[in-house]
């Protein structure tokens, strides 16, 4: 038993949080031992559920936290004016890999939602992207000056569509990088990032372009 260590209630709550982001991201749910979360924090197992009243309450503020950082690490983009904005775009998604690259399996379990269909983690996941269309609209300005105007159209159901493409693609990319089978190499990041870069230049631009015609029947 680790040596007890008295914290406050906010240290102590995110100690438990990062320990739970480890485990729930190595192996499934109901694998998941609040005993031995509870034994590597040093405290007892009444401790953790004073600051969490059940393991799935637990698992949301997991998942929220692990959402919250996504959203961060593209904010955390320079805004460099002298940048082209494409550059920008593909510094985003770059920062956006890295999180995935570093957190790796836990990325992938979080996404996944190994609870189910739980409407909780549903909403922190609706929020989250919502987050990240509204950075993609203002990011997409310079490219797309009419992008920032169409809200509530076939670019914001085009956009949603990329942000479920890099999701997958993320989830994807871990998996391989992490399999045994030889036969299987996982894409650098660069060439990832290029990927997604150009095919989020490519939907916005025929979404763009849909809607000019659309507009233009009436």
């Amino acid at each position: 038993m680790p040596r007890r260590v008295r914290l406050d209630v906010d240290e102590r709550r995110t100690q438990l949080v990062e320990l739970g982001i480890e485990e729930f991201g190595s192996r499934p749910y109901d694998e998941v031992s609040i005993d031995a979360i509870a034994q590597a924090a040093g405290i007892s197992k009444g401790l953790v559920y004073h600051y969490f009243p059940t393991k799935r309450a637990f698992y949301i503020a997991c998942i929220r936290e692990g959402a919250t950082r996504i959203v961060s690490s593209i904010e955390a983009v320079p805004d460099d004016s002298t940048a082209a904005p494409f550059d920008q775009l593909r510094a985003a998604i770059d920062r956006y890999l890295e999180y995935v690259r570093v957190h790796g399996v836990a990325f992938a379990t979080l996404m996944r939602s190994g609870v189910g269909a739980d409407k909780e983690i549903t909403e922190i996941i609706d929020e989250t992207r919502d987050v990240l269309l509204a950075l993609l609209r203002k990011g997409l300005g310079e490219l797309f000056p009419d992008a920032v105007e169409q809200k509530g159209s076939l670019l914001d159901i085009a956009m949603r569509g990329w942000i479920g493409l890099v999701e997958s693609s993320s989830i994807a990319w871990v998996d391989t990088t992490l399999a045994k089978d030889l036969k299987k190499v996982a894409p650098t990041a660069e060439q990832l990032r290029d990927t997604l870069s150009e095919a989020l230049i490519a939907i916005v631009a025929s979404a763009l372009k849909m809607s000019a015609k659309s507009r233009g029947k009436k």
